[in-house]
């Protein structure tokens, strides 16, 4: 980075207000452990929302996503389970209603990268990817549409790089692209339960994962990309989030959301 062009300062989630998990909503995030789960699990439970903060491996970090939510006076408690397995997806959302009695929102937040050009990308890399992002994003769709209660929201997560289209993401891309095209499918098919269904599509966000393997020259030229001429945040994808989970954001419905600072 410039000293014209500053990474983002990163911007701590707000105390949680002692009484604001006195409603009683709950949220199932997956992939909570780091990045933009992580601000989600702590942004939601600003808003008074129960946290049940999934993850795949790394249990520390899950385990100190949920310290940070419940120091700051909310509710959290961390399990492990590939989204891409069903039975584990199903004890996953068993253990939120047996620990606290519901869900109202589904944040699906894991998912996986890999970069390659489409002419040497081992396949074997391409069938993980669509695992987890694809079969992933089927299985926790699923149980959210068979859990959620009325009100409730699902919020899947796509990449504006299925309109930026940058070359070597086909394979990531391709399984976002299909992420999008469940969303209208799915909130149709849950006509008359009172639940939204939506996709948020980052850009580039200034994650872990986002600037691993880059130079400062390469973080440069994607930060002045936006007309913002900044990379996001998790906080601020975090934010969008929380809308579509809010009751102000329950007439959005059915719909990807760019969340890229005017990417595309």
């Amino acid at each position: 980075m410039t000293a014209n062009h500053p990474p983002p300062a990163h911007v701590p989630a707000p105390p949680v207000p002692a009484t604001a998990t006195a409603g009683g909503r709950v949220a199932v995030v997956t992939g909570g452990s780091r990045g933009i789960g992580r601000a989600v699990c702590r942004r939601l439970a600003h808003d008074g929302l129960a946290v049940v903060v999934n993850y795949a491996h790394d249990a520390a970090a899950a385990e100190a996503t949920a310290a940070a939510v419940i120091a700051a006076g909310g509710r959290a408690l961390c399990v492990r389970a590939d989204v891409a397995d069903e039975d584990a997806v199903t004890a996953l959302f068993d253990r939120a209603e047996r620990e606290f009695g519901g869900v109202d929102s589904v944040v699906n937040c894991a998912g996986r990268l890999a970069l390659s050009p489409i002419a040497e990308l081992d396949l074997a890399v391409l069938d993980s990817v669509h695992r987890t992002n694809i079969r992933g994003t089927f299985v926790v769709a699923q149980q959210a549409a068979r859990r959620l209660r009325a009100g409730g929201a699902f919020v899947g997560f796509s990449t504006s790089v299925v309109g930026t289209r940058f070359p070597a993401y086909g394979a990531y891309a391709a399984s976002k692209a299909a992420v999008e095209a469940l969303t209208l499918i799915l909130a149709r098919e849950l006509r008359g339960r009172d639940i939204t269904v939506n996709t948020v599509a980052p850009g580039p966000t200034a994650t872990d994962l986002f600037l691993e393997g880059k130079t400062p020259g390469q973080v440069e030229q994607l930060a002045k990309a936006p007309p913002l001429e900044r990379l996001g945040t998790p906080e601020d994808i975090a934010q969008v989030v929380a809308f579509l989970t809010s009751p102000a954001g329950h007439w959005v419905n059915g719909q990807i959301l760019r969340a890229n600072g005017g990417l595309v």
